[in-house]
């Protein structure tokens, strides 16, 4: 049995976690061994995943970082690196030619694009006619009146940087903005000036997830957002991660999540998600694009292969195997470019009690 030796970065998180479960789950299928070294800052999360080293490292903003991944690859013997959290990824791709000359391919996308500042989506998407929700930049706090003269209320107001939803608020006045900015700003979150507002946007909460290899599109789905865990504790409601998202076949928000990973790279090479929200005539507008893996795209992926037993539902392998290989000539059935799974199937997933995947008639298969 071929075996595949690999290291992924920030393998404790839930996003990790789901990519090594994803490429464990392909295992038999594929017919290959996965050798996998793991990483991750918390000395907790990191005993989730199922690999064969786990290795500590320190942040992604310390010096000591690159050197530990370095040193991972050469004692380990490295043929592929996957760094999954995004703040990660950006760090590698920025050393991507020091990575590469110790023998591990990486397939990831321009250090640029991943993780952009906010801000800078809106603009290139703007200025390439992909629909966005209008925005207004806080430079000082006098920008807050204007925004909403501007924009009208209410208004979402949402930091540059950072994932999650990070410092997100719904404001109705331009007080209520002022505080919050203030508050953040006050306590060492943010300053003044890493804040936008951006028109509010009431309808259906969508993800596009896309895989590309030199530019041109391999595979994508399209899904809605339905629930995030402990929302009753968040002042948006937003936790991040859902806990219920369902399955779409939307070809409007295909098409817009494909024409905004183009502005943001033109030859996008790797994994992309769009994030968009539809306004209040059920139009979908982008509110972030990125170079990144939503948390979830490598458990939708497994879920399937899970449930349908075919290894071209399985992202994470599918991005290992180009990442590696170059081509996906070793599976039996391609990938569609659009719609990777079946439409109307809930992905439902809640702490301490496991994932299921639900048809629209409520019958469940257990994930894990």
């Amino acid at each position: 049995m071929k075996e595949n030796r690999i290291l992924v970065t920030g393998s404790g998180g839930i996003g990790g976690v789901n990519f090594v479960r994803a490429i464990r789950g392909a295992e038999e299928l594929s017919k290959q061994k996965f050798f996998i070294v793991g990483t991750d800052f918390n000395p907790f999360h990191i005993l989730f995943p199922e690999i064969d080293v786990r290795i500590r490292t320190p942040r992604h903003s310390d010096p000591n970082f690159l050197k530990k991944i370095k040193d991972a690859i050469k004692s380990y013997r490295i043929q592929f690196l996957h760094p999954h959290p995004s703040v990660e990824a950006r760090v590698i791709a920025e050393h991507a030619e020091e990575i590469e000359k110790l023998g591990a391919k990486l397939y990831l996308p321009n250090p640029s694009s991943i993780a952009p500042d906010k801000f800078q989506i809106f603009k290139r998407l703007h200025a390439a006619n992909v629909p966005v929700p209008r925005t207004v930049r806080i430079e000082k706090l006098e920008d807050i009146a204007r925004g909403f003269e501007e924009l009208g209320s209410p208004l979402w107001l949402r930091a540059v940087r950072g994932a999650g939803g990070r410092l997100s608020l719904l404001v109705k006045k331009p007080e209520e903005a002022e505080m919050w900015i203030r508050l953040n700003a006050s306590q060492g979150r943010a300053s003044i000036s890493d804040f936008i507002l951006q028109e509010y946007l009431p309808g259906r909460d969508l993800a596009f997830d896309s895989l590309w290899y030199n530019g041109e599109l391999v595979t994508s789905y399209v899904r809605e957002r339905l629930e995030y865990p402990f929302k009753h504790i968040s002042l948006t409601g937003i936790t991040g991660t859902p806990s219920v998202a369902k399955t779409l076949h939307y070809d409007e928000a295909s098409k817009i999540g494909e024409k905004a990973v183009k502005a943001l790279d033109p030859n996008p090479h790797g994994f992309f998600s769009v994030d968009l929200k539809e306004d209040e005539n059920g139009k979908p507008k982008v509110t972030e694009v990125d170079g990144k893996w939503h948390t979830t795209a490598p458990l939708w992926g497994y879920a399937f292969m899970k449930l349908r037993k075919k290894l071209t539902y399985n992202l994470a392998y599918l991005y290992l195997t180009l990442g590696i290989h170059g081509n996906l000539e070793e599976l039996q059935e391609k990938p569609p470019k659009h719609n990777l799974f079946p439409e109307d199937f809930y992905l439902v997933r809640q702490m301490d009690c496991g994932v299921l995947l639900v048809d629209k008639n409520m019958n469940k298969t257990k994930i894990t």
